[in-house]
């Protein structure tokens, strides 16, 4: 009885290891790995370069509106200053 009992257990272990996953399926399961990895990657370059973009474009939206109010405050300021009092009359 324990021989027969030994022997069944041996080949349900043995049984139980066959039912594993193959070669290919571990292969195909890599691959699917690999690829979701390098997707991953190339979406966090994406993200990158679009962050940057924005930072260029917010960045040169800044320097317009600071040139536009600088053009703004200089003809203010032109406008503002009184005639020279011995300047020449146009005729």
């Amino acid at each position: 009885m324990k021989k027969v009992l030994s022997v069944i257990a041996v080949a349900g272990m043995l049984a139980f290891v066959a039912c594993g996953p193959s070669a290919e399926e571990k292969a195909a399961a890599e691959k699917k790995i690999q690829d979701s990895l390098a997707q991953v990657d190339q979406q966090r370059v994406n993200d990158s370069l679009a962050a940057a973009e924005q930072v260029v474009k917010d960045s040169l939206a800044k320097v317009e509106a600071k040139r536009i109010e600088d053009s703004i405050a200089a003809a203010t300021a032109t406008a503002a200053k009184p005639a020279k009092k011995g300047a020449k009359k146009a005729k």
